[in-house]
C-alpha cells in the first residue's frame, strides 16, 4: 500500500486559529477576504522587525530552525556594507512526501505569507522578490497571489516579485538549491556552502525563509508580541503546523499550540492507541517510541529531549502490524534515489546504506549489520548539503529505535511480518508526469540557419535535446512557467540566431498513462 498524500488535505486546528483563520468560511483566501480576516497591516523598520521576531523567539519552520531575527540582522548589515539592495525569497519548496503544511498555507492564506516576506522587504529596502514553489497548485496560488497585489516581474516596479518553480524532489528545497534555482541555474546544492545572508541569489545578501516562517511573522506583527506570547509555551510561543500521515485514519495539516501533548495530537488524526513507533521531523529525522510520544508534547525542545525532531513539523505513527525495517527501508531506497549525484557520500553512500538496510532485512546476519554501520557513519558530515546528514540520521535512529526487530531479522531470519507501506511516498513516475502551468509560448527553429551548435540543449534539457545527427530536437508542448525563463536564455544565446519562441493558444496537453511530460518530438521533418 502506498497511498501519496493530497496536495491539500484535511485541515484541523486545536485552540484559536492563527495561521489557519478563516479557513472555515472560504477554501482559499483572497486579498479581500484576507484583509477581512486579518485586517490591515502597517510597515515596521528592520528594527523593530527584528526585535519583533526576538521577542517571540521566531525560528525557522522549515527544518533547521534558525532564528529569524539574527537572519534578519545579518542581511540588513551585509546589504549596508556592500552597498548592495537585498533579495527576500519564500521557500515554498517542499519536496518531501510527508510534508504539505506550507503548501497548505500557500494554497489557502498566500495573502498571510505574501504578508511576512513584504514586511521584511520594505523593512531591508529589497526591490526583489521570489517565491520557490514545487506543485501546480501552489504555482497557480502565488501567481494569482500576486497579481491581485498588481505584483509582477516587470521591470520599473518598485517590488519586482516572480515565481520559480523547483522540481518536486528533496534536494531541491534546501536553501542553497533555491537560491541556485532563483539565479536561473538548476534547482541542486551548488557543492560548497555559502551564508545567503552574505551572498545569494545574484550574489545579492538574501534572506530566505520558510513560507510558514514568514506567515507567523506576519500574525506577530498584526497582534503584537504579548498577544502572541499568550497562545503556546512560554519558551516557544505561538502555534505550529503539523503534517500527520502513516498509519493514521485522517492524513492532515493541523495547527496546534506549542505545548499540547503530542498523544492527543495523534490521537485526533486517529493514530493506533500504542504505535510501534512515531517518526518525528520527517524522513530527515528520528524515531520516537510509543513511551516517549505518550511524555512528549509539540515544540523544539520537547521532541528533541524525547529523542525526536519537529523539523518541517512530519509526525508519521507506524503501527504493530507492519515491519518497521521493512519500512524504514523503503524511504532509505527513496533518499538514496533523491541523491543530487554531486558529491561521493550522496551518489555512493546513499545507496550504500539503503543497500546495506536490505542486507539485514534478508538475512545478512551479523556481518551486513555492521556493514550497514559504518557505511552509514561514513556519510556523516561529508556532504556537499545536508541530504546525507539527515538520511544518515534517519538510518541511525531506525537501528536504535526498533532494536528487537533488529535482532529478529540478525538472529532469526526474519520478524514475521510484512511491509505494509504506510509511510507515504510519491507514486512511481510522478517526476516524469508532472507537468507545470503552459505559457501559452513553444519553441521553434529555423533549419535554414541551425548549425548544430547545441548550446540550446544545455541550457534547457526538459525541452531541447540533441538527435543522433547532432541536432536539437524539441519538445512537442508548451513551454512551461517554470521553464520560461530558461528557455529565453537558450534564444539569446543561440549563436546562429536560429532559435525563437512563438506564441500558441494556451492549452494543457492530455497525457495518456505512462507518458512522460519530457517526451520529445523529431523537431525535423
Amino acid at each position: 500500500m502506498n497511498i501519496p498524500l493530497p496536495d491539500v488535505p484535511e485541515v484541523r486546528v486545536v485552540g484559536l486559529p492563527q495561521l489557519t483563520s478563516g479557513f472555515d468560511l472560504v477554501e482559499r483566501l483572497d486579498l479581500g477576504m484576507h484583509l477581512k480576516v486579518h485586517g490591515p497591516l502597517e510597515p515596521m523598520t528592520g528594527e523593530r522587525l527584528a526585535e519583533l521576531a526576538e521577542s517571540i523567539a521566531l525560528n525557522g519552520r522549515g527544518g533547521a530552525g534558525f532564528p529569524f531575527g539574527r537572519k534578519l540582522r545579518a542581511v540588513a548589515k551585509a546589504s549596508i556594507r556592500r552597498g548592495v539592495r537585498p533579495v527576500v525569497v519564500i521557500n515554498g519548496s517542499e519536496g518531501e512526501p510527508a510534508c504539505r503544511k506550507d503548501t497548505v498555507l500557500l494554497n489557502r492564506a498566500p495573502h498571510l505569507i505574501l504578508d511576512g516576506a513584504l514586511l521584511a522587504a520594505e523593512a531591508l529596502g529589497a526591490r526583489t522578490l521570489v517565491v520557490a514553489v514545487t506543485r501546480n497548485s501552489t504555482e497557480i496560488s502565488v501567481r494569482s497571489a500576486l497579481a491581485e497585489r498588481g505584483l509582477s516581474d516587470r521591470r520599473g516596479q518598485p517590488l519586482r516579485a516572480r515565481v520559480v518553480r523547483t522540481p518536486e524532489r528533496m534536494v531541491s528545497g534546501e536553501a542553497s538549491a533555491v537560491i541556485r534555482a532563483a539565479s536561473g541555474g538548476p534547482a541542486l546544492p551548488p557543492g560548497r556552502r555559502e551564508r545567503a545572508a552574505e551572498s545569494g541569489v545574484g550574489g545579492a545578501p538574501t534572506l530566505l525563509s520558510n513560507a510558514e516562517t514568514y506567515a507567523q511573522l506576519a500574525v506577530a506583527a498584526r497582534i503584537g508580541a504579548r498577544r502572541y506570547g499568550d497562545t503556546g509555551l512560554p519558551d516557544e510561543p505561538g502555534t505550529v503546523l503539523l503534517t500527520l500521515s502513516g498509519a493514521v485514519a485522517r492524513p492532515m495539516v493541523i495547527e496546534v499550540p506549542t505545548g499540547v501533548p503530542l498523544r492527543y495530537v495523534l490521537q485526533l488524526a486517529g493514530a493506533p492507541v500504542l504505535p510501534q513507533g512515531v517518526l518525528t521531523g520527517g524522513y530527515h529525522g528520528n524515531w520516537i517510541s510509543a513511551n516517549a510520544t505518550h511524555d512528549a508534547v509539540v515544540s523544539r525542545a520537547s521532541l528533541a529531549a524525547a529523542g525526536g525532531a519537529l523539523g518541517a513539523g512530519a509526525i508519521l505513527p507506524i503501527g504493530p502490524e507492519t515491519c518497521p525495517l521493512g519500512e524504514s527501508l523503503r524511504v532509505a531506497n527513496w533518499l538514496a534515489a533523491e541523491t543530487a549525484g554531486q558529491c561521493g557520500p550522496c551518489k555512493l553512500g546513499l545507496p550504500a546504506a539503503a543497500g546495506g538496510l536490505s542486507d539485514v532485512l534478508n538475512g545478512g546476519g551479523p556481518a551486513a549489520l555492521e556493514a550497514l554501520r559504518e557505511v552509514t557513519l561514513a556519510v556523516k558530515g561529508r556532504g556537499a548539503c545536508k541530504h546525507p546528514d539527515g538520511s544518515a540520521r534517519f538510518l541511525s535512529s531506525t537501528l536504535s529505535a526498533f532494536t528487537d526487530d533488529l535482532a529478529a531479522h540478525v538472529l532469526d531470519g526474519g520478524c514475521g511480518r510484512e511491509t505494509s507501506g504506510v509511510l507515504p511516498l510519491p507514486a512511481p513516475g510522478y517526476q516524469d508526469v508532472e507537468e507545470s502551468i503552459p505559457s501559452g509560448e513553444k519553441l521553434a527553429v529555423d533549419w535554414t540557419l541551425c548549425r548544430g551548435h547545441g548550446l540550446c540543449a544545455d541550457i534547457v534539457p526538459e525541452l531541447i535535446r540533441l538527435g543522433p545527427d547532432g541536432y536539437p530536437a524539441l519538445a512537442d508542448a508548451a513551454v512551461p512557467m517554470h521553464l520560461r525563463g530558461r528557455a529565453q536564455r537558450a534564444v539569446r544565446r543561440c549563436p546562429a540566431l536560429a532559435l525563437r519562441i512563438e506564441q500558441q493558444a494556451p492549452e494543457r496537453p492530455v497525457l495518456p498513462p505512462g507518458t512522460g511530460r519530457k517526451a520529445l518530438g523529431s523537431g525535423r521533418s
